[in-house]
């Protein structure tokens, strides 16, 4: 595995070919999933440098797709992971536990009891039991509406409460740090939808 290769290759693809109104998903989001996916992976007591070097590498494409796609990124992440990879010196195994991480990562996450994409899963989404919270999901909510995807507040409200409520941790380390913090995002949520009236739930 040349991991120094396939970083510098798809940090450059990102940095260059990311749509600008990709506010939530663009490279500080995959930045901080390889932050949280490598302190997760040391708290859960990941040593195996291949392990290591095979989460970095999954963290780094699991957006990846959004270079030419937004709905099903995930599988396109895909197939550029096995077209560029094995050039890097990653076999065919490699390649393949990279893309079971990434598939792990659409929700509804389903890493099943793959360790690595159990991790992988849990920081993508660590913000939900972050103070930084509100200002990242208001970067999410803005790539929607630039997609149409959101008609109003109270539409975007019920779609958090619905995620939240629905969205679990896999791992023992990131229940402990920040299950409790999503349930009071939760929470909050439920008392801005409260605000506008009706009973909260979509």
């Amino acid at each position: 595995m040349d991991l120094q290769r396939a970083e510098t290759y798809v940090l450059d693809q990102l940095g260059q070919h990311l749509s600008p109104t990709l506010f939530y998903h663009g490279v500080h989001h995959t930045l901080d999933v390889v932050q949280q996916a490598e302190s997760l992976a040391a708290a859960e007591g990941v040593t195996d440098p291949d392990d290591l070097a095979l989460l970095r590498t999954a963290a780094l494409y699991h957006d990846a797709g959004f270079l030419t796609t937004y709905q099903d990124h995930e599988a396109t992440g895909c197939e550029l992971v096995r077209e560029v990879l094995p050039d890097m010196d990653y076999s065919p195994s490699e390649v393949e536990l990279i893309c079971r991480m990434i598939m792990a990562t659409q929700v509804p996450q389903n890493p099943d009891d793959l360790h690595l994409a159990q991790i992988l899963c849990d920081a993508d989404l660590d913000y939900l039991g972050r103070p930084d919270f509100w200002t990242i999901s208001n970067t999410l909510r803005e790539e929607w509406q630039a997609r149409n995807m959101v008609r109003d507040e109270r539409h975007w409200y019920e779609i958090q409460v619905n995620f939240l409520s629905a969205h679990r941790y896999w791992t023992p380390t990131a229940l402990a740090r920040r299950e409790a913090e999503k349930q009071a995002r939760l929470a909050e949520v439920k008392v801005r939808l409260g605000q506008l009236g009706g009973d909260g739930v979509a």
